[in-house]
């Protein structure tokens, strides 16, 4: 019997992996609700090839665009926006939710998926990045079964079946470095949005992609697995492994070490969260240990890519810090994308926010909702200050 499956950022990268998964496994999976963006042509092109009983988009005045282009025959439901999502999410009919929508639009509808009892294939690091212990104690209070597509969690996932939790001694989280792994200090002020965007391994979408290249993704990721596996963050450590081999490690108090290998494909984690606890095969190409080269691993450097330490320290104040680290961070690379502030500046705007957001507790959804609009309007006006500064900077140079 095929598992019914909810797709909550069906048009991103992570999405568009899933469904060739299904494509390849029709009998094993089968696709009930789609949530999306505003790519409206390949959201059609889902829809008619997946026929889901419930879809959502995001832009209400895009919906008229999406209907009228769609065959005659089709009958199903189309809703909008945020509470659309968390339709999608509740869908009576699904067996299991994929949560890959991008950013912190992920928690609402990741936690209606775990009210309505729905297991759930977490792609969306921002859910537990701002509501890790809310989220993790649904999932408990509801007994669903909450697996992750990262490569890396997933990658740790399998590792801890080799031992007790209590036997682990730390997590070892691998990076690639993203671009600019040998870029100097001043080379990282001329780097481009184009530059920053061609990772170097992974196909991946836009925003994650600079999380990558300035190293909050892996920040983000260490709070992630804080509450994904219940490691405090000082027992989570971050190595650089430019090949991309090695996704992730678990280290127990005997010293031996487990680790997960594989050539960087997503739809590897990808079935391993939708078939778990049976594998299928693929028919990717194999890792060839002979071809691969050198393993070459060594320690970040903090001080050219500081977006990791305001990670790990967010991380170890914990409350609502998270969510304005993951909500400033979001506002900034946007800005970075539209050329208004420069690479580095991403990280000045994260740490400018931080500091002057007050921190809260985070015991409840909607406080963690308003701190994190809080802290986008901060961000805004931090990035307004930049701009600002950069063209006065220009004007007296042209003098």
């Amino acid at each position: 019997m095929a598992k019914n499956i909810s797709l909550l950022g069906s048009t991103g990268s992570i999405g568009r992996n899933v469904l060739k998964v299904v494509r390849q496994y029709p009998d094993r999976f089968r696709v009930v609700g789609l949530a999306a963006g505003n790519n409206i042509q390949l959201l059609k092109e889902q829809i008619e090839a997946f026929h889901p009983l419930l879809v959502s988009i995001a832009d209400e005045t895009r919906a008229g665009d999406l209907i009228q282009s769609l065959s005659p025959g089709w009958a199903r439901r189309i809703v909008i926006g945020r509470t659309g999502n968390q339709e999608v999410a509740r869908l009576q009919e699904a067996d299991q939710v994929v949560s890959a929508i991008v950013g912190a639009a992920g928690l609402t509808p990741t936690m209606a998926a775990i009210e309505a009892g729905k297991d759930v294939a977490l792609a969306n690091k921002e859910t537990l990045v701002m509501a890790g212990e809310l989220v993790m104690n649904a999932v408990a209070r509801h007994r669903v079964q909450m697996l992750p597509i990262d490569s890396e969690h997933n990658a740790i996932a399998q590792a801890l079946g080799a031992g007790r939790h209590q036997d682990i001694h730390r997590l070892i989280l691998t990076a690639s470095g993203g671009p600019f792994l040998k870029k100097t200090a001043r080379e990282l002020w001329d780097v481009t949005p184009e530059q920053a965007l061609k990772h170097p391994n992974w196909s991946m979408g836009r925003k994650i992609s600079i999380d990558s290249a300035t190293l909050m993704n892996k920040g983000l990721e260490v709070i992630e697995a804080q509450w994904l596996f219940g490691i405090p963050v000082e027992q989570i450590e971050v190595l650089i492994h430019p090949q991309s081999i090695v996704h992730s490690m678990v280290e127990y108090i005997d010293g031996s070490v487990m680790a997960q290998l594989g050539i960087p494909d997503m739809r590897i984690p990808i079935v391993y969260a939708l078939s778990y606890p049976e594998r299928l095969p693929l028919g990717l190409p194999r890792l060839n240990l002979m071809k691969t080269g050198d393993f070459n691993f060594s320690l970040p450097d903090f001080t050219r890519f500081p977006a990791l330490t305001l990670a790990y320290k967010a991380g170890k104040r914990g409350g609502t810090m998270p969510a304005v680290l993951n909500a400033a961070n979001e506002v900034a690379v946007e800005a970075f994308l539209a050329r208004k502030i420069r690479f580095p500046e991403i990280s000045l705007v994260v740490a400018e926010t931080v500091n002057r957001v007050e921190h809260q507790p985070a015991d409840k959804i909607t406080t963690i909702l308003a701190v994190d609009l809080t802290a986008r309007m901060l961000a805004e006006s931090v990035i307004e200050t930049l701009m600002i500064k950069t063209n006065q900077k220009t004007k007296k140079v042209k003098i």
